[in-house]
C-alpha cells in the first residue's frame, strides 16, 4: 500500500461514513452512539474545520480519516480537537500515524496553537502510545469517564500537544 493523506471530497463520503460508523459501532473509542447516514454524514463532515482521508495511491481505496475542529470558542478558540478512524481491515499499518501527522500540520495551517484530545479511552493503548511517541502530553486521568457498550465504565486520558 502507498497511503497518502489528502482533503476529503464529496466522493469520499460513502467510505468515510462506513469507516466512521465502524468505530462508533465498536463502542470503545468515540463518544458518539448514533451512526451516520448519507445526510447526517454530509452535514457532520462538512461542518468540520478540515477532514483528511487516507487513500491508497494504487487502488484509490480510502482506509481512514480524521476530523479537525475547534475544541472551544472565544478565548480558547486557538485550541483544536480531532478524531481519527481507521478501517479495521487496515489497522496496524501505521495509517493512524500518517493521519495524526497530517492533522498536526493542518491544525497549524488553520491557525490553531494547541491540539487537545478530551477523552482518549485508557484501554486504547495503540492510540495512547502513538500520541506519546508523537510528543503529546497526558494531562491526567478522569475516572470512569467513558461508558463502554456493556454499560461498564473506563477511565479517559486527556492529551495535548502544542502546534
Amino acid at each position: 500500500m502507498n497511503i497518502f493523506i489528502r482533503k476529503y471530497t464529496e466522493n469520499d463520503l460513502t467510505d468515510m461514513i462506513k469507516i466512521w460508523n465502524e468505530v462508533v459501532t465498536e463502542g470503545n473509542a468515540f463518544p458518539q452512539e448514533e451512526c451516520l447516514d448519507r445526510e447526517s454524514g454530509e452535514e457532520f463532515f462538512g461542518s468540520q474545520t478540515y477532514c483528511g482521508v487516507a487513500e491508497d495511491a494504487s487502488s484509490g481505496k480510502i482506509y481512514g480519516l480524521y476530523i479537525l475542529h475547534p475544541n472551544n470558542v472565544g478565548r480558547c478558540g486557538h485550541i483544536c480537537n480531532a478524531s481519527y478512524a481507521v478501517s479495521s481491515a487496515a489497522r496496524g499499518l501505521h495509517i493512524g500515524e500518517k493521519l495524526v501527522l497530517d492533522c498536526l500540520e493542518q491544525g497549524r495551517l488553520h491557525g490553531f496553537g494547541v491540539l487537545q484530545f478530551n477523552a482518549v479511552v485508557a484501554g486504547n493503548t495503540h492510540a495512547r502510545h502513538l500520541y506519546e511517541r508523537l510528543g503529546f502530553t497526558q494531562l491526567g486521568t478522569i475516572p470512569n469517564g467513558f461508558r463502554m457498550p456493556d454499560g461498564s465504565f473506563s477511565d479517559i486520558c486527556p492529551y495535548y500537544r502544542e502546534l
